[in-house]
């Protein structure tokens, strides 16, 4: 069964006085005051945390070894003490652990995931194993971080509690706009992640499913060139032509402040969009508060939701948690 047949697996909301438990995934923290600053926000709100033994591994620009970041990450699935399992961030490294996980851990002790950019990876691996409903939102150094709004932090105390459909998107507080492609509506599970890692994922045993789904995606500090590079690739593939619609995120930092001058940025990232998708005839919208940006909703990976060209929207239309310790369908 392919992972866009499977039903989605939903494990149980976070609970008042619940445990986060948080392991390295990728890439190390900056200062050791970072993963303080994360504790302090989740237990200042009534929430416990529990640190993975390898949390402040760090070997330049990964968060320690493979072998003790898989080692980390499925003990936090398989503490009966932990209730949601939280990425401590992003960064390089994830698809090094890919293959040094025992997904039936995952499997069999169904939890909320979350994390953001490099944890694609992880997230499509998770999905594509096990059908886990997953969450795209920043890890925990994110949580603590001074720049991140409370938008942001709203929307992730949401997601992970909340037990009904998350319903509409909202627009970023700091730009409401949003834009649409073609026309119409699709339906679909939503499925994808920072592009650059989606695209990675190409030729593995966890090649990403998209025939039949939304396509989610963002990225940072990619020109238009890298984007368009990746959407080429991803079509080359075969994996656009059975997306019912797209839903695009921020693309933070990717435009001319990167290369300024530079003559690969001659085409716009929007110019990237239109020779991608609008060919297809599939409703796209782009501009949303997902990806890299100060103010990012919490969306769930793996549930239905519709892009709506017409009305400019994403809408999550079934519930990402269940109200028992997991189920599925």
């Amino acid at each position: 069964m392919t992972a866009a047949a499977r039903d989605p697996v939903r494990a149980a909301p976070l609970r008042p006085g619940g445990t986060v438990g948080v392991a390295g995934t990728s890439s190390p923290w900056d200062q050791r005051s970072d993963v303080d600053r994360g504790l302090r926000w989740w237990e200042q709100r009534g929430y416990r945390v529990k640190l993975a033994p390898g949390v402040f591994d760090r070997d330049a620009y990964l968060a320690g070894d493979a072998e003790t970041r898989a080692k980390d990450l499925m003990g936090m699935f398989a503490d009966p003490e932990v209730d949601v399992v939280q990425a401590l961030g992003g960064g390089f490294g994830a698809w090094q652990v890919v293959p040094l996980m025992d997904f039936e851990v995952v499997a069999g002790n169904p939890k909320p995931f979350v994390g953001y950019s490099d944890v694609t990876a992880l997230h499509v691996a998770i999905r594509r194993e096990t059908g886990l409903v997953t969450f795209y939102v920043p890890g925990f150094l994110g949580v603590g971080d001074p720049e991140r709004g409370e938008f942001s932090r709203e929307a992730l105390l949401g997601a992970l509690t909340r037990e009904e459909p998350l319903g509409a998107v909202p627009a970023r507080p700091d730009d409401p706009y949003v834009a649409a492609m073609n026309r119409g509506t699709a339906t679909g599970p939503l499925v994808g992640g920072c592009l650059s890692l989606v695209r990675d994922s190409l030729g593995t045993p966890w090649e990403i499913d998209l025939d039949g789904a939304i396509l989610f995606f963002e990225d940072v500090y990619s020109p238009a060139s890298d984007v368009d590079a990746a959407l080429t690739h991803l079509g080359n593939a075969g994996k656009l032509d059975r997306v019912r619609g797209v839903a695009i995120g921020e693309m933070a930092k990717c435009e001319d402040e990167l290369f300024p001058g530079r003559w690969l940025q001659s085409r716009s990232m929007e110019d990237v969009f239109e020779a991608h998708f609008r060919r297809r005839g599939i409703p796209v919208v782009f501009n949303l508060p997902l990806g890299h940006g100060k103010h990012l909703f919490t969306v769930p990976l793996g549930v239905t939701a519709t892009v709506g060209a017409d009305a400019r929207t994403l809408r999550i239309e079934e519930p990402a948690l269940a109200a028992g310790p997991y189920i599925s369908g």
